[in-house]
């Protein structure tokens, strides 16, 4: 498990490097599938709001550089991570980079 979460996070800062800082590949594809949150989802740590804000970005900046991911296909854990790397290399605010991975780990 350890090996697949390092696997991927070189993989996640290989096509950063490719991409540089500021991308202007357009991830485009279907968002659909992306989970939208609902009140049943707000935590003592992320509102509704914040968790519906963390989507909207996540949607605009992250697919800028990259296809989206379902926040399913990791752990709060491993998206904390994942984002610790790649908020840095963004211009994105640390307030909106905060709002992404409070989308991306359901607010836990």
């Amino acid at each position: 498990m350890k090996l697949r979460i390092i696997i991927s996070l070189l993989v996640i800062v290989a096509a950063a490097a490719i991409f540089g800082v500021s991308c202007t590949k357009n991830g485009g594809g279907d968002t659909s599938s992306l989970y939208v949150p609902t009140s049943a989802d707000a935590t003592a740590n992320a509102t509704l709001q914040e968790l519906t804000q963390g989507r909207a970005l996540y949607i605009s900046n992250c697919n800028a550089c990259h296809q989206l991911f379902n926040p399913d296909n990791y752990t709060p854990t491993q998206w904390r991570s994942i984002v610790s790397t790649m908020g840095p290399r963004t211009s994105m605010s640390s307030s909106d980079i905060q709002l992404i991975t409070k989308y991306l780990s359901r607010g836990n």
